[in-house]
C-alpha cells in the first residue's frame, strides 16, 4: 500500500513538531531554579602580568562593613578557593571613616555619603564580573547596641536602602546588629585562621581579648571540663569550621568598652545625658585640668579633682568600685596564650611598649606600672598629650586582673598578621559565606 506524497509530508512535519516540543520542555526543566542563595564562586581568568600564559584561579570575594562605635570600616576579602581545602586569604583591602554609624542616629540620611564612599572602594577592588557573586554585609557593634531600638532600626534600614542599589550580592538579613558573643567568636576565628590553627594542623589555638569603645570581649577554646561546668550556659558555645568542631568560652561585656568605662569612671551614665550643665569631675584627671570630651553625641566638660592622696591611688579606687563584680574570673586563662586587640594595642603604643606598626608583646604588669608612672607624673604637675591616659591605663590594668590574668601574664598585640587586619570581620565573613551557601541566610 502506498501513502500519498502529501500525507507523508504532513506525517514528517508532525513528528518534527513533537520532537522539538520535547526538546524545549526538557531544556526548561533542566535549567537550575532561580535562587537568592549565593552563587558558586566564579572562574576569574586573566593573563599573568609577566607571562603570556593564561592563569585560571577560583576566587570568592566577601565585603564586610564593621559599624563600630567610633567609626565605620570596610574589609574586602579575596579568598582563593580550592576543592576540599580550607579557603586561603589572597588579599584584604581595608578603609575606615569617622564618625561611627551611631553618630547619625538623629539624621540617618547623612550616613549615606560615607557608605557610598566605602562602596566605591569595593567597586574599585572587586572585578565587575564578580559583583553579583560577592556578598555584601554590615555588622553593627556596641555603638548601635546602645542606641534606643527605633533609632537603630531606622539607621539599619538606611544601610539596606543603600546596599540594595550596589549591584553586589545582597540580602536584607545581611545587615544587622551583631551579638556581642558572636563578635568575640568571630575575632577568635580570625586570629586562629591567620596563625594557621584552624586548618587541622598541630598549631594550638590562642585566646582573644578585644577592648572596643562600647564593649569588651574574651574568647578562648575550652580545655578544662571544670570551666564548662561552672560557667553560665550563655558563655559556652560550639561550632564547626573546616570540618573541625570547636568549643569556646566567649562573652561580651556591654558597657565595659574603654569609652563607656571612661564615662562611668568620670561619673556619667551611658545613654543618660546629665541634667543641667554636663560637667564631670574626677580624681583620675590632673587637678588643674579642665577640658571638653564628647561621647555618644554628648559634649561633657571634664575637670580634675583635688585629692588628699596621689592621683593613681585615688583613680584606682574609683575604677575598682566601678568594675566591682561586673566580670567573671576564669582560672583557665592563666595557662593559655592570648592576643589583645583594639585599645589594648593603642594604649600600649601610647606607653611606648610596642612599635605602632609592628605590634609586640606586653605583660599585664606593664599596664599596671604604666598607669602608676603616668598618674604620678600628673600628680607632679607633668603635662600629657592625652589627659585620659592615666584613667585608661588604670582601667585596662584592673580589667585584666578582674578577668583573672596575673601580673606576669604576657599578651601578644597585633593589628595585622600576614597583612590582614586582626578584627572580627574576617571570621564573620567566613561564617556568613558558609551560611549563605548552605542555608541562603547570613
Amino acid at each position: 500500500m502506498r501513502f500519498p506524497k502529501l500525507a507523508f509530508i504532513f506525517m514528517f512535519v508532525g513528528c518534527l513538531v513533537v520532537y522539538l516540543t520535547y526538546v524545549k520542555h526538557h531544556y526548561v526543566d533542566s535549567k537550575p531554579p532561580v535562587s537568592d542563595q549565593l552563587p558558586q564562586y566564579r572562574m576569574d581568568t586573566r593573563k599573568h602580568p609577566t607571562s603570556s600564559l593564561v592563569v585560571s584561579e577560583n576566587f570568592q570575594y566577601g565585603i564586610m562593613f564593621d559599624a563600630g562605635s567610633t567609626g565605620t570600616r570596610i574589609h574586602i576579602f579575596k579568598f582563593q578557593m580550592e576543592p576540599n581545602e580550607a579557603p586561603k586569604l589572597a588579599h584584604e583591602t581595608f578603609r575606615a571613616i569617622k564618625p561611627g554609624l551611631s553618630a547619625y542616629a538623629d539624621d540617618p540620611e547623612k550616613s549615606k555619603e560615607g557608605l557610598l564612599g566605602l562602596l566605591k572602594v569595593a567597586k574599585d577592588t572587586v572585578p565587575e564580573t564578580l559583583w553579583s557573586s560577592s556578598p555584601l554585609m554590615l555588622r553593627a557593634t556596641a555603638g548601635l547596641r546602645l542606641l534606643p531600638g527605633e533609632k537603630a532600626t531606622i539607621l539599619l534600614d538606611k544601610v539596606r536602602e543603600v546596599f540594595s542599589e550596589s549591584l553586589f550580592f545582597y540580602r536584607p538579613d545581611s545587615v544587622s546588629i551583631m551579638d556581642g558573643t558572636d563578635e568575640g567568636m568571630s575575632a577568635w576565628i580570625t586570629i586562629n585562621f591567620l596563625i594557621g590553627s584552624l586548618h587541622g594542623t598541630e598549631t594550638p589555638t590562642v585566646g582573644m581579648l578585644d577592648l572596643g569603645g562600647g564593649s569588651t570581649q574574651i574568647t578562648f577554646a575550652l580545655q578544662d571540663e571544670k570551666t564548662i561546668q561552672t560557667s553560665p550556659i550563655d558563655y559556652v558555645t560550639s561550632f564547626q569550621m573546616f570540618n573541625i568542631s570547636h568549643a569556646l568560652y566567649s562573652h561580651s561585656y556591654l558597657g565595659l568598652g574603654l569609652m563607656s568605662a571612661r564615662l562611668a569612671v568620670l561619673g556619667g551614665f551611658e545613654g543618660q545625658p546629665l541634667a543641667g550643665p554636663k560637667e564631670l569631675i574626677s580624681p583620675c584627671l590632673a587637678s588643674d585640668y579642665s577640658g571638653q570630651w564628647e561621647h555618644a553625641e554628648v559634649l561633657y566638660t571634664v575637670k580634675g579633682q583635688k585629692a588628699g592622696e596621689p592621683i593613681y591611688e585615688s583613680c584606682l579606687k574609683k575604677v575598682e568600685k566601678m568594675i566591682y563584680k561586673q566580670v567573671r574570673k576564669t582560672e583557665e586563662v592563666k595557662d593559655l596564650d592570648f592576643y589583645g586587640f583594639s585599645y589594648y594595642y593603642d594604649r600600649a603604643v601610647d606607653l611606648g611598649l610596642i612599635d605602632e606598626s609592628k605590634g609586640g608583646s606586653v605583660r599585664v604588669s606593664d599596664y599596671i606600672e604604666g598607669a602608676k608612672k603616668v598618674c604620678n607624673n600628673m600628680s607632679a604637675g607633668g603635662i600629657n598629650e592625652n589627659p585620659f591616659l592615666c584613667l585608661d591605663l588604670t582601667y585596662i590594668s584592673v580589667l585584666l586582673q578582674e578577668l583573672d590574668f596575673p601580673p606576669d601574664k604576657e599578651l601578644k598585640l597585633a593589628r595585622q598578621i600576614n597583612n590582614a587586619e586582626t578584627s572580627w570581620a574576617l571570621g564573620a565573613t567566613f561564617q556568613c559565606i558558609e551560611s549563605l551557601r548552605k542555608h541562603g541566610t547570613c
